[in-house]
């Protein structure tokens, strides 16, 4: 009776709800972000769930439609962005406005004869009312060259290839590897593409060529209990960014290896919850023994209230030296008083940000993070174990009735020894590069960026950048 029972209530919940096409995420990298934060801004679109930016396409799609209800409310150029992503996230394989080779219909000739059209492109492209599927092949060139102090250049050139799709319309899936190669001078290819500080095969440059490499998947699973109350699950591997932030964000800046990980998201009336927990990379040495996995577990509470401001709080732990570690696996449980249950061994932060939603084409938005406790110290808010950070930014949508045009204003101020950690193994880094703001602790920054869409393929952005960083004291191994 109990084991029937146990199974009716499964069955409740993978079937009841509303179908999702497509629930697999929409990169991190993808320019509909940028459409969807403007649009946000200019008051089409409700609350996007920026602080933990990864959409599935099917949310992206729904944001779409809002915004083609609201089409008389757009210019030119905003029409032609509108259209285009509805090519590309509606999925209806329409031969109007997608391609892809090895069409049952089509010769490859008339297929590759599409390639510098407008069109959606695949490689290759399957739907039916159970599953889809959808593969692209990508790639890049980069080139650069510096002057001073001497005259260098590097070449780097990588492949890969894409798959995503969702089965049973409500398991998502997302799969993709990236090989690269360099040509020429290590350091100037680290000025062109930093993200190649995050592989493994670049820092051993143990093989004659420079190489790097990258991969990413998962599965994720969706469904909705009831009306407009959305359950998630989501575990694998992917990019993944945390907080506000329109420079580079306090507490999970994205500038770090991908984390392998299981998440949970529940969204229902004003209530958005997010717990996480992942494995990253500790420091690289040459010595295998002396290598090892750092864990990051994350819980975040946001409150949104529509037409006016969301607010948050949030808080996570990094551990190291033992294997999982289950009290944090919990989502419903204050991390810092578990930590201190723990024998006070682990990395804990905690943090608050808001922001506004008021007025029109106009954002205010504010992170403020706590690295210690600074409860039994606030008489002495300058003491340097107060490690504390804020974040002030606006962003200015149409200024001056300006179309198209928008204008970020942010500053950054991390006080010294943010991140760090008595233990070395627990500082809030991967592979030495800082998890958190770019600009690491003891270190302030005014960032600003005027962005102009001419077209929708052309956008131009403006950033100017002033950054001041004390001098940091380190120990003879650099910690």
């Amino acid at each position: 009776m109990k084991i029937r029972f146990l199974y009716f209530l499964i069955t409740i919940v993978l079937t009841i709800g509303n179908t999702f096409s497509q629930v697999e995420n929409v990169t991190l990298t993808h320019p509909v972000y940028t459409f969807l934060k403007e649009m946000k801004v200019k008051g089409i679109v409700p609350y996007i769930n920026e602080d933990l930016p990864n959409l599935s396409r099917f949310e992206v799609r729904e944001f779409l439609e809002t915004i083609n209800k609201k089409s008389d409310e757009l210019g030119s150029t905003e029409l032609k962005l509108l259209n285009r992503y509805k090519a590309e996230f509606y999925e209806s394989l329409d031969a109007e406005t997608t391609t892809y080779f090895f069409h049952p219909e089509k010769s490859f000739s008339t297929s590759f004869s599409e390639v510098f059209s407008d069109k959606v492109k695949y490689i290759y492209a399957y739907k039916d009312k159970n599953a889809n599927l959808f593969m692209n092949l990508f790639g890049h060139v980069y080139y650069g060259q510096t002057f001073k102090p001497e005259i260098n250049n590097s070449t780097l050139f990588d492949g890969g290839v894409r798959i995503h799709g969702t089965v049973f319309n409500h398991l998502g899936y997302n799969f993709s590897l990236l090989k690269g190669g360099l040509s020429g001078k290590r350091e100037v290819a680290e000025l062109i593409e930093p993200r190649v500080l995050y592989s493994f095969k670049w820092i051993e440059d143990a093989e004659n060529i420079g190489n790097y490499d990258f991969t990413t998947g998962y599965i994720k699973y969706h469904t909705e209990p009831v009306r407009d109350m959305n359950l998630s699950v989501q575990i694998g591997r992917e990019h993944k960014t945390i907080g506000y932030g329109y420079s580079s964000k306090l507490v999970l800046s994205g500038d770090n290896p991908p984390m392998d990980f299981i998440q949970l998201n529940f969204d229902y009336g004003i209530v958005n919850f997010s717990s996480f927990h992942g494995s990253t990379v500790g420091d690289f040495s040459m010595d295998k023994n002396e290598r090892f996995t750092k864990y990051f577990a994350f819980n975040r509470l946001k409150l949104k209230f529509e037409n006016l401001f969301d607010v948050g709080i949030g808080e996570s732990v990094i551990y190291t030296g033992r294997g999982l570690e289950f009290a944090y696996l919990t989502p419903l449980g204050f991390y810092k008083f578990i930590e201190h249950s723990l024998q006070d061994r682990d990395n804990a932060t905690l943090y608050f940000d808001f922001q506004s939603a008021f007025i029109k084409n106009l954002e205010f938005q504010a992170t403020f993070l706590l690295d210690e406790d600074i409860l039994s110290n606030l008489q002495e808010l300058d003491k340097y174990t107060n490690k504390t950070a804020y974040q002030l930014g606006v962003f200015w949508y149409q200024p001056f009735s300006i179309s198209d045009l928008s204008f970020v204003l942010e500053y950054t101020r991390i006080r010294p020894f943010v991140y760090t950690h008595f233990d070395s193994m627990n500082v809030y880094t991967a592979f030495g590069k800082n998890l958190g703001h770019r600009i690491g602790p003891n270190a302030d920054e005014l960032f600003s960026c005027l962005s102009y869409n001419f077209y929708d393929l052309i956008r131009l952005n403006l950033v100017y950048a002033h950054m001041m960083r004390g001098e940091n004291v380190y120990d003879d191994e650099g910690n």
